[in-house]
């Protein structure tokens, strides 16, 4: 059972998140806070699994109520529920380098039973990832039974995609020995924007290839998270626009709520389309669809790299990338926040190195660089 507590100066919004989550299976809402300082007195009282948190409230904004829960070493779970809004997306890009699970956005539909729709398809696969990961540190903590050995077998016969060190020799010499990747691919959803800010410094300015992202989020969000991201790189981080001749050295971050897809342009120039074509594996923008572009057009040419995030969005485009000779890179299920693209790519068999987050950059370089990994 996820023990949930909501915190929003709406007491009609209190109310329908109260109604949504507590008609989700084994979730029950333990309290409501009207602002921040409520909220971190009940969060100690009460002692949550999860804290839904709005970010604009009275006495404590979110980001302070983040700040004092850390310092009290009373800290739930968090899923920042935020506006959007220019405004929201920066409060949202902050709350979640302060340690916040996820996001979702308010919504702006025109009926309540729309609105609720909604809400129950933002949080039912989020409090199903945080269910997996509390039931994980309950069996670390040793407070359930430890797993039989029938249960280990199943979960090593699910993993034969994981690089072992009888295979990863063979796939770093094949990486070593490939063309070097005009571009570089990457797709990422939950805890995306922490794992970028790892990543993306780490990328001197003289890499000379471009980089394309898809971070599954809602628009408005891609334009705080990429100036946020420029800030901080030695690249020129910036959202995709629709028509751009793609520079060498350059992140281009695809829109929220917008696929982006990368085409043939004049003088073996590549241009990037921004589209509403419909949602594919229920995302706009999809990592599927950027990937699958890049197979089409540039088959052979690039490399890709599928970090953490729910769901299997990227598995189906990193085979037709495979089947062009593309070297994948999965980061590892240890630095994951979730381990669920990478999983359904590894266990697809189409991934050469599963790394730890750290560790990626240096591997993009080094293959970009013709060095050996």
């Amino acid at each position: 059972m996820i023990r949930v507590l909501i915190a929003d100066d709406s007491i009609l919004f209190r109310r329908v998140m109260a109604e949504v989550l507590s008609a989700l299976p084994d979730v029950e809402v333990v309290g409501q806070a009207s602002n921040g300082r409520i909220a971190v007195q009940k969060v100690r009282e009460l002692q949550p699994d999860l804290l839904t948190l709005d970010m604009e409230m009275p006495e404590m904004d979110g980001l302070a109520v983040l700040d004092a829960l850390k310092a009290s070493g009373t800290a739930p779970a968090v899923i920042v529920v935020s506006a959007l809004t220019l405004q929201g997306g920066r409060l949202t890009m902050q709350a979640l380098q302060k340690g916040a699970f996820d996001f979702i956005t308010k919504p702006d539909t025109a009926s309540a039973g729309e609105s609720r729709a909604q809400l129950s398809a933002d949080l039912a696969p989020r409090i199903k990832t945080l269910s997996l990961r509390l039931g994980v540190r309950n069996i670390l903590r040793g407070t359930v039974p430890a797993v039989t050995s029938a249960q280990v077998a199943a979960q090593s016969s699910a993993s034969r995609g994981v690089a072992t060190l009888d295979g990863i020799g063979e796939r770093m010499a094949r990486l070593a020995g490939s063309s070097k990747p005009e571009f570089i691919l990457v797709g990422v959803s939950t805890g995306g924007p922490n794992a970028l800010a790892v990543l993306l410094p780490a990328l001197p300015a003289t890499l000379g290839i471009p980089v394309f992202i898809v971070q599954h989020m809602p628009p408005i969000f891609t334009q705080s998270l990429a100036e946020n991201l420029d800030g901080k790189c030695a690249l020129h981080v910036c959202e995709a626009v629709d028509g751009t001749t793609v520079l060498p050295g350059t992140i281009y971050i695809a829109p929220g709520g917008r696929h982006m897809r990368l085409a043939a342009g004049p003088g073996n120039t590549k241009v990037i389309q921004i589209t509403d074509d419909p949602m594919e594996n229920n995302c706009r923008p999809s990592v599927d669809y950027l990937f699958r572009s890049a197979a089409n057009h540039f088959p052979g040419k690039g490399m890709a790299v599928i970090l953490t995030g729910m769901g299997s969005d990227g598995t189906v485009g990193l085979r037709l990338l495979k089947r062009h000779g593309c070297h994948i890179i999965a980061q590892d299920e240890a630095t994951c926040v979730v381990y669920g693209m990478p999983k359904a790519a590894v266990d697809a068999g189409v991934v050469d190195l599963v790394l730890p987050l750290e560790a990626i950059a240096d591997r993009m370089v080094s293959a970009v660089m013709g060095h050996a990994p």
